[in-house]
């Protein structure tokens, strides 16, 4: 049997490995035009509902503005609560569920003790669970997951982190600033609201996955007076 040049071989060989490398190059440029690498964490997936509403309260209106009603726990500790989680609202497109039966009605001490870094006060947790989270067609762990994640998701604007002055200024300011500091959110997906003289809440919608979507019936309710306040933090 006749034998075959070396060259042949080498030039097999050598073919072989540039096959081999562009096989790899677009083994690793997959991910760019197909899925992730690897799958992002799950989103627990209500139901029942259309959207989420996550209202952030800004703590020092809410204690100002109720005085001596206003809740000991998150008012008078001394520690510097800014916006603080009022609550993560299961909507419809027009209006919204509340108190549905749950299996759930109380929360525990522990699960409490583990949100009061987003939600400084035990009445609020019981009670944005009983008539808000009951409706989320979750259990009570997966919707506290969901809530700790859709706050996760927005950057509260670096001006309003810490005030330790009084500031005036008009809500659409507020509302301005929330959307530079968080890309993808529109200004029908927003809702800043204010009671009496003083800026209350940021309302933002998110879908059940919390992605930021519009909500015009939301959006409507926004506040329209033309200046509002923002008192100080307390304590710190």
């Amino acid at each position: 049997m006749p034998r075959r040049p070396a060259g042949v071989f080498c030039r097999a060989a050598a073919l072989l490995l540039v096959l081999l490398a562009v096989g790899c190059e677009q083994e690793a440029k997959a991910p760019e035009s197909g899925g992730p690498v690897a799958a992002p964490a799950q989103i627990p997936q209500g139901s029942g509902f259309d959207f989420y509403v996550l209202a952030l309260s800004w703590s020092p209106s809410y204690c100002e503005a109720e005085g001596e009603n206003a809740n000991r726990q998150q008012c008078n500790t001394g520690r510097p609560y800014a916006f603080v989680v009022h609550g993560l609202w299961p909507q419809f497109e027009r209006g919204f569920p509340a108190d549905c039966p749950a299996g759930e009605r109380d929360v525990a001490a522990d699960t409490m003790r583990s949100l009061y870094d987003l939600m400084p006060s035990a009445g609020l947790i019981r009670h944005q669970w009983r008539k808000h989270g009951s409706c989320s067609g979750l259990s009570q762990s997966d919707y506290f997951r969901v809530l700790r994640s859709a706050r996760e998701k927005v950057m509260v604007p670096e001006e309003f982190r810490h005030l330790d002055d009084y500031r005036t200024l008009a809500p659409g300011e507020a509302e301005q600033s929330f959307l530079k500091a968080n890309p993808g959110l529109a200004a029908d997906g927003i809702a800043v609201t204010c009671d009496r003289r003083y800026l209350r809440e940021v309302r933002i919608c998110m879908t059940t996955d919390l992605r930021f979507r519009d909500c015009p019936e939301v959006d409507r309710r926004a506040c329209r007076a033309g200046k509002v306040v923002m008192p100080p933090m307390r304590g710190g």
